[in-house]
């Protein structure tokens, strides 16, 4: 093997070595390309980027004043439906409740006509049965008296032997 001896050292080397935004004699160079390019970037967002953001600003802001506006139209005809809603319901209402008064006085009154005859059949009723009552109570008390006269002319002839005419059993069973 051949001798190879390295040897390491720590010293900077003399020649064009190094950072070059570091280095003072390119300053002049970098700041020539900064303000260059700086300008570039500034003609550029001036009259290219700057005139379209500020299009896109004002069309967003026109957007959004048309929404307001058109939201506030359609919140002012809500209101106007609402109130014409309310008012609408309101008269409704008034007329159902006129109405339902109207239909419970007909009622009442039909309800009134319907107790008065009835009412008055009950009354007819209770005249007739009266009447059919009395009736036949006077005929139970003749046919009473009837079979107490037959009765007492049986009992005077069965106890006595003797015969009754019925005219004197009538007398007799009235008397009593």
């Amino acid at each position: 093997m051949a001798d190879s001896t390295t040897t390491a050292s720590t010293q900077v080397p003399a020649s064009g070595a190094g950072f070059p935004p570091f280095k003072t004699d390119t300053f002049p160079s970098q700041i020539f390309w900064l303000t260059v390019t700086f300008a570039f970037l500034f003609v550029v967002l001036w009259r290219v980027a700057g005139p379209r953001i500020n299009g896109v600003i004002t069309s967003r802001r026109g957007a959004i004043n048309s929404d307001i506006a058109a939201a506030q139209a359609a919140r002012g005809k809500a209101e106007s439906a609402s109130s014409a809603y309310q008012a609408a319901l309101h008269t409704a209402k008034t007329r159902a409740n006129g109405l339902a008064e109207e239909t419970r006085q007909t009622l009442n009154a039909e309800i009134a006509k319907a107790k008065t005859a009835a009412d008055e059949e009950a009354a007819s009723a209770m005249a007739a049965a009266h009447a059919r009552i009395k009736t036949t109570q006077e005929q139970a008390r003749g046919h009473v008296l009837k079979a107490a006269e037959e009765a007492a002319i049986a009992i005077v002839a069965r106890l006595t032997g003797e015969t009754v005419s019925p005219a004197d059993a009538a007398a007799a069973v009235r008397e009593q």
